[in-house]
C-alpha cells in the first residue's frame, strides 16, 4: 500500500509522514533519497537524522528502492524530488526517460507486500523556473507526483502543519 504526502517546503510532510509512520509500526524505516551535495544540505539531513528516535531503522539510496529489504515493513521514503534528482542526472536531463524509471519503481514497490509513505514536494506551485533543465525538472516532478497519487491509496497535501486529505480509498 502506497500512502502520498505532498507539500511545499517545511509544510509539515515529514513529521506527519513520520508520525503516521509510528502509528502504524513500532519499528519503521527510513528510507533516506538523497545525495549530500553541499555543507547546508548536509545540515538539513543532519536534522532529519536528529528527530528519528532509535525505533528507527534507516536506509539510503539514491535510486533502486525497491531492492531494498523493505517486505513487510512500513517504510517512509523521503522524498520523490531528490529521488527525481538523482535519476534526472542519471539519464542526463531527459525528462521521458526520468519518469519512466520513476514510474518502473513505482510499480515495482507497489507489488511489494509493504507499507510506503512517500514524501513528494509540490515546486510548480510558486516561480517559473529560469533555466530549461529547471523547467524540465518542474515538468518532471509535478509527472512524477501525479503518478504516485494515481497508484497511492491514500493522498495527503500539507499544507502550514495542517493535513488536506485529497484521496482516501480506506
Amino acid at each position: 500500500m502506497i500512502i502520498y504526502v505532498t507539500g511545499g517546503v517545511r509544510s509539515g510532510k515529514s513529521r506527519f509522514a513520520m508520525d503516521l509512520a509510528l502509528q502504524k509500526s513500532a519499528n519503521p524505516v527510513y528510507v533516506a533519497t538523497s545525495r549530500i551535495w553541499d555543507e547546508d544540505f548536509a545540515e538539513r539531513v543532519k536534522r532529519h537524522q536528529d528527530e528519528r528516535g532509535p525505533e528507527w531503522t534507516s536506509l539510503e539510496s539514491e535510486r533502486d528502492i525497491h531492492l531494498l529489504p523493505l517486505a513487510g515493513k512500513v517504510a517512509v521514503i523521503d522524498c520523490v524530488t531528490l529521488w527525481l534528482t538523482n535519476l534526472f542526472v542519471a539519464f542526463e536531463y531527459n525528462v521521458e526517460k526520468s519518469l519512466a524509471a520513476f514510474k518502473a519503481e513505482i510499480d515495482a514497490l507497489a507489488a511489494i507486500d509493504a507499507n510506503f509513505i512517500i514524501i513528494s514536494n509540490e515546486i510548480g506551485m510558486g516561480v517559473h523556473a529560469e533555466t530549461e533543465a529547471g523547467r524540465k525538472f518542474t515538468d518532471l516532478q509535478g509527472w512524477a507526483n501525479q503518478y504516485v497519487a494515481a497508484v497511492a491509496r491514500e493522498a495527503i497535501m500539507m499544507v502550514s502543519g495542517l493535513p488536506l486529505i485529497l484521496k482516501s480509498t480506506k
